[in-house]
Order: C-alpha cells, then structure tokens, then sequence
C-alpha cells in the first residue's frame, strides 16, 4: 500500500481529504439539484427510481472507489432527496442546518469520539460540560444542573420520564432499578391532550402502560388548563409520577401555562417536566423569551437544538434542576469505568444516559453558539417569526383561507374552505409536493361548530432566509392547486381528488 494511501480522517491534513472530498463531490453533482423542497412526481416513482439506481440489494463485491461512491451518493441525495433550505420547505420541524453546523458535525464525525469516558475523548467530554452548564444557565437553573445530548427529543423525554418515575418509586422505597415497577401503584403522568406521542411511548416502554397518561383539557388556545390538571391531581387514585406541560407544541406552536402548571406540581408535590423541544429555542430571542417564563421551575427539560437552533439532526438534550438525579442511570463496568479510575478523574457522562458510545454532537453546538452567540440565533428565531406572523396575515386577508391557529412561536395553522374539506386539503397539500411547488404541512384539528376534527394545513417556517415575499409566492400557487383541486372533486364526486385522477384528466 503507497505510503500516501491514506484511508482514515487522522488530525490535521486527514481533515483537510475530508474537505477536498466535499468539495469534489460537490462539483460532480453541480447543476444536477431539482431545485425544488422535494423532487417532481409521486412518492412510488421517486423510491423506485432510488432503487433503480442502485440495482440489487446485496453488498458489492468490490467497491467503486471512493470518489465514485461519494459522487453516487450525492447524485442520487441532490436529484432526489430533500432540501431543507428552499423558501417554500415549510412542513415540519426541520431547520435547514447551518453551514458552520454543518462543517463542525463533520470535525465530530473525524473525531469518532465518545462521551462515556474520559479516554474516549478528552476535548468533548470537556466541551459537553461546558456547552451543558450554558444552556442550563439560559434556562435559569442553578449551579447544581446538569444534562446529557442524546439522539432527539423522544429519547430525552424517556429519560425525563424514566428519572422521575424512579424518583416517585423511591420516596415510596421502592426499588425500580433492581425490582421493577409492580410495587408502583397505578402510576400516573398527567400531560395536556396535544403532548407529544413520545410521552405515551415512553410510558409504554418504562413500563407504566400508556394508560397511566392522563390527557388534560386545553383551551381554546391549545394550552393546558390549569384548572383542569388540579382537578386531576386531587382526584387521582394513583401514584403521581409527573406532569409534563409543552413549551412548542408540535402543531400549534403554542405554550401551556408555566408559571400556574409550576405552582400545582409544587402543592401536589409532583415532579414537573417540561417538553420544550420545540419553544427553548425562545430564550435566543429577547422579544420571545417570555413565552418559557417559569421553565426555571421544572425538574427537567426537553430541548431540541436541530429545531430552534439550526443544527444537524441530532442535537437533543435533556437538563436538570439537580444533576445528581441522574444517579439511577448510574452503571461502573471494569473495562470500561471502573470506580478507581472515575476516582481518580478518568470518568465521563456514562451514568447520564442509556447510552454507551455517544457521538460528539455538542460541537457543532458550541461551533454554533461561539459563531452566532445568542442574539445572532436569536435575530434568526424573529425573522421566522416575522415570516410567520406575515403567513397568517396573508391567511386572514384570502377569503377562501381560513386561519386555525394563530402564530406563537413559528407555526400556524389553517385550511382551504370548501364543500369537501378534508379529501381537498389533504390532497391540497400532496399535490404541492407532488409538483415540487412547495413542501407543507397537514394535522387535525378539532375546530369550535364543527361535528368532527378536519384536516387543516400547517406552516412550520424554519428558515430565516425566508421572506414575505416567498410566503406570498406559497400562497399564489397554493390557491391555483386548491381551485383545480377542488373542481377534480366536484367531477369526481365525493372522497379523495388523487394526483391519480389528476394525471387521468391531463
């Protein structure tokens, strides 16, 4: 093998093949993008097409090369993948990523470290810590916090819930750890009707059950009723594990009351989370910080930087008021952190987590924050909201438009009125897919006077580059799709108005 053969991503020039080997595959693909959020034409056309390319399903015997295999890759992402940072991407939370994100992500893919111990990657268990004791600072914890980056929010919300039904068991002395839970009786999560689904899941997968969640009113503003969670707590027959309140709510973008929800979980002695994967992003922002007022209060905090923060999935991660609650996740394994050698300095953040090896995100965090400080991410969190609040004026003025939900955060929330309002919003939205015009979209909502839930339109604008001028544009074209979606339907007759029967009637 030629001496300057050199397979691997050492320090230094490794970093630099690893540049030039962006940059060549950029060039190879150069003009080759669709241009649009998603490529033109149906979802089974695009998938085989993907397939097609790279023939039959079994490893190859021998390898193309690296050049090659990258610029393959890159073809088949840029010609048929998802762009993130197209003005009309608007579907759901995911930010397009930050070049200096981005080029860091790739510093922590050379690097391959680990977060468990000391010896698996000195520099980054440093920066973790660091980065940790910062954002905890931002959400107003003391000096005794801490935190764990885990995959995405569903998992730091599982071990939100795992840490306090371990905490609920053992001031019952009961022993979750070594005994399980049959000696928890009845426990019980309290959360508002429109939490997120991970909360279930996790209850499912800790044991609990999912009916150990207790779905708690909102109101018309798609907050939790405080009044309606008292009543709960009070008339429970169970065991209180905890309350989650949202902060962001996945559709809606809405808050539940903190500082009230805070106030109940003291008096009933209950641990508070708070899901703010979506809403800690807030405290960037000196105009939308209020919106969190009271997130100091919690036990614990689900936040999601690869939402607000425009990161590369995943940079999730989970804080605590008292980081010596993560003691129950604690385990010491003689070849990996024996007690002596986490004594004498050499332990990482293994017992924060259920994870072993864990990828070095926190750098492109910290890259993050060191190139933008909070008042650069915080001017890119009201340029969205901007944008927002224009999307909705936009809603209100269009006759035909309907607005749902007004705007917190980024979000909002609306529908296409028409006789047939479920088959031609929701084909609405699939055929500003289909035809690479714009990427939105769709949930149901219950809406005052009507019978049943409908299916309603939804714009999760993320991108700060985004204008009023590009959301004007989204709308434009998604009242010329909605008329002839809405003609299909009447000569069709009632049910669905398929990109099928469209392409029947061209």
């Amino acid at each position: 093998m030629p001496d300057d053969f050199n397979r691997f991503a050492t320090p230094g020039v490794g970093w630099s093949d690893v540049g030039a080997s962006l940059t060549r595959m950029a060039t190879a693909v150069a003009g080759r993008h669709h241009g649009s959020p998603l490529p033109y034409g149906a979802p089974g056309d695009m998938l085989g097409a993907v397939a097609a390319v790279l023939g039959p399903q079994r490893l190859p015997d021998d390898g193309i090369g690296e050049d090659d295999a990258l610029t393959r890759v890159a073809e088949l992402v840029a010609v048929y993948g998802l762009d993130l940072t197209h003005r009309l991407t608007a579907a759901h939370l995911q930010p397009p990523p930050l070049t200096v994100s981005v080029a860091a992500d790739a510093l922590a893919s050379a690097t391959n470290a680990s977060l468990d111990t000391y010896d698996s990657g000195p520099a980054t268990l440093a920066i973790e810590k660091w980065t940790i004791a910062a954002l905890a600072r931002l959400a107003g914890f003391g000096p005794s916090a801490g935190g764990v980056f885990g995959p995405g929010g569903s998992f730091s919300n599982l071990l939100a819930m795992l840490i306090a039904r371990d905490h609920a068991a053992a001031r019952l002395r009961i022993d979750t750890r070594h005994h399980g839970v049959a000696g928890l009786t009845r426990p019980v999560v309290f959360c508002s009707r429109i939490a997120h689904f991970s909360i279930n899941r996790a209850c499912a997968t800790l044991g609990l059950g999912e009916a150990a969640v207790v779905a708690v009113d909102v109101d018309e503003d798609h907050r939790m009723i405080p009044a309606a969670l008292d009543a709960a707590l009070a008339s429970t027959d169970g065991t209180p594990v905890a309350i989650v309140a949202t902060a962001g709510t996945t559709d809606f973008g809405t808050v539940d009351p903190l500082p009230e929800i805070a106030d109940i979980a003291a008096r009933h002695d209950v641990w508070l989370h708070v899901d703010a994967a979506y809403g800690f992003g807030s405290l960037f922002s000196d105009r939308l910080a209020h919106l969190v007022h009271g997130i100091d209060r919690a036990d614990s905090v689900t936040l999601d930087l690869h939402k607000i923060g425009w990161q590369p999935a995943a940079a999730s991660l989970l804080l605590l008021r008292d980081e010596n609650l993560f003691a129950a996740l604690n385990r010491n394994v003689a070849y990996l952190n024996p007690e002596d050698d986490e004594d004498a300095g050499f332990g990482g953040l293994l017992g924060h987590t259920l994870q072993t090896t864990r990828r070095p995100d926190v750098l492109k965090v910290l890259t993050t924050f060191l190139a933008y400080g909070r008042s650069g991410l915080g001017e890119m969190l009201e340029a969205c909201h901007d944008v927002a609040r224009h999307a909705q004026a936009r809603i209100v003025a269009e006759p035909q438009l309907e607005l749902v939900a007004s705007v917190t955060l980024t979000t909002v929330v609306f529908r296409y009125r028409c006789q047939d309002l479920d088959a031609v919003n929701a084909e609405l939205r699939r055929r500003l897919i289909s035809s690479g015009t714009a990427l939105i979209g769709r949930t149901r909502v219950q809406i005052a006077g009507d019978a049943e839930p409908s299916t309603c339109l939804k714009l999760t604008l993320l991108n700060p580059t985004a204008t009023g001028t590009d959301i004007d544009e989204l709308f434009d074209e998604l009242l010329r799709h909605a008329l002839e979606v809405e003609s299909e339907s009447t000569i069709d007759g009632p049910g669905y108005a398929t990109t099928e029967k469209v392409r029947a009637h061209e």
